[in-house]
């Protein structure tokens, strides 16, 4: 069995030639296939320059024609153009093409018309689906690996969205980005319409409406932190410019990482001034279930049954872990009730020490590092905060999230602050409802002087990092995140219950 591969610029008389002898031959011949590649002229050089990358070929001419090993597998072996399948079709078949030049001409127009019809059709197809877009990058790290199938399951969006996810990395790496791509493939997902990397830098973000920011590894965490922060802004400006010129103005984006959380949203938000900022969002829930997880070991429970966990200011720089609002359901003790029935949690850790020294330098040792080295816990928190905002977040439940400040909590505006949040009809609104919080002025002081220093350093209007020294911190610990800052965490005395 034979089998030949004819491709071509649609324009081009000599590959029309070469395709109506083929044709005759498959006709003719029992053991002779032929499958035809037609390229628009305009991207025909392109294409072929790839084609011959990667087969390492040399060949710059239309047609170029080859012969699949099907019986050896192989890339396939190279024959020629025009001429060389002519002379190879004369000498093992003795047959021969007489067609003059005016008839290849001819036939040359009918093919670029033809093909023109048929990628019109095609890219009509393509607008009757209709997929949500979604774009990841930083696509290389092990996130992205560990939620695609949670974006594909139906549970994020709906059963009847289907979706198609685009990958990019600062730092191309073909042949981890092509894993991925196949991986995602051999999913067989129904949702999953298309899954592809972008390579071309300028189509980035095309009609995205969900975009999920990752660790593009631009860190160097031997270098000073104003330098690390700095080195942010570059990528904010080329990200955001492209958001603006090719996303949807309505694109959801949700930014998650291991350092500077805060301030590469905040970036994020001034390069893009026509997206709502508070579609424009800091992750917070990685750091939120961790300590969640942490509270259950010590109560010896399920880290699902614990609810509430606020946490306030610089996801992973100054943070203050508030624990005062914090339940456990369905904890086992002498006190039993019906699943509503929840008890403050700290009403039942007695072991003050713990919760105010080594509950956050713990928090502190199990860094956001380390989940982003494996993935599952940060692909499952962008999972369910992008279930949140298109189907609403639970009634009553208490979740942080990095937003930019209208004010509320007494926090300066134009600073992206993790606060309490809910969502309602898509719209991510701040707890203003909650009272007897244990966020002190002393603390909040503490973490806005901290951001404020991040952005000032980012924008180029200081150049060195001061750190705030407290003069007195009457309750709560604040935590600066190792991942993020070489200072010295600056701690409290730690959280008192409700009823202590």
């Amino acid at each position: 069995m034979a089998k030949f591969v004819i491709a071509g610029s649609a324009a081009c008389p000599y590959f029309a030639k070469a395709e109506l002898l083929a044709d005759y031959l498959q006709k003719n011949l029992p053991n002779f296939q032929i499958h035809k590649i037609t390229q628009r002229p305009d991207v025909w050089e392109k294409w072929l320059k790839k084609l011959c990358k990667k087969n390492k070929w040399n060949h710059k001419r239309s047609p170029i024609v080859w012969r699949e090993l099907l019986d050896r597998g192989g890339k396939g072996l190279l024959l020629g153009g025009f001429n060389e399948f002519l002379e190879h079709a004369q000498l093992y078949y003795g047959i021969t093409s007489k067609m003059m030049t005016p008839e290849m001409l001819i036939i040359a127009g009918e093919n670029l018309e033809t093909h023109i019809a048929i990628e019109e059709e095609e890219e009509e197809l393509k607008n009757e689906i209709n997929p949500l877009k979604v774009w990841i990058t930083g696509a290389s790290c092990p996130t992205c690996y560990n939620l695609i199938p949670i974006l594909v399951n139906g549970e994020i969006f709906s059963m009847e969205e289907e979706i198609s996810i685009h990958l990019i990395n600062s730092f191309y790496e073909e042949d981890t980005l092509s894993g991925i791509v196949m991986e995602g493939q051999d999913l067989a997902a129904p949702l999953l319409r298309e899954i592809s990397v972008c390579t071309a830098i300028e189509e980035a973000f095309f009609e995205a409406e969900v975009i999920i920011i990752l660790s593009d590894n631009m860190d160097n965490e031997s270098d000073t932190v104003e330098n690390r922060i700095r080195a942010r802004v570059p990528l904010c400006q080329l990200f955001g410019s492209l958001i603006e010129k090719n996303a949807h103005k309505t694109v959801k984006v949700i930014v998650a990482g291991k350092t500077f959380l805060n301030i590469t949203t905040t970036l994020l938000i001034t390069y893009t001034p026509s997206i709502n900022p508070r579609n424009i969002i800091a992750l917070a829930m990685v750091l939120e279930n961790e300590a969640k997880a942490m509270l259950a070991r010590k109560l010896k429970t399920t880290a699902s049954d614990i609810k509430d966990v606020i946490i306030w200011g610089n996801i992973t720089g100054s943070r203050y872990i508030d624990l005062k609002k914090t339940k456990v359901f369905r904890y086992d003790s002498a006190i039993w009730g019906p699943p509503s029935y929840s008890r403050y949690v700290l009403n039942l850790i007695f072991d003050s020490d713990w919760i105010a020294k080594e509950f956050g330098h713990s928090l502190n040792l199990w860094s956001l590092r380390g989940h982003f080295q494996r993935g599952i816990l940060a692909a499952h928190c962008i999972a369910t905060m992008l279930k949140f905002w298109y189907h609403d977040s639970p009634p009553g439940e208490i979740f942080s999230l990095g937003i930019m400040s209208e004010g509320e909590f007494g926090t300066p505006e134009g600073i992206v602050y993790s606060m309490p949040v809910k969502c309602v009809n898509g719209v991510w609104l701040p707890r203003t409802d909650l009272s007897d919080t244990e966020l002190t002025e002393d603390v909040k002081g503490a973490i806005i002087h901290d951001l404020e220093q991040e952005k000032l350093i980012a924008l180029g209007e200081i150049s060195t990092y001061h750190p705030y020294v407290p003069e007195f911190f009457s309750a709560g610990s604040l935590e600066v995140s190792d991942a993020q800052s070489s200072q010295e965490p600056l701690e409290g005395t730690e959280n008192e219950s409700p009823d202590n």
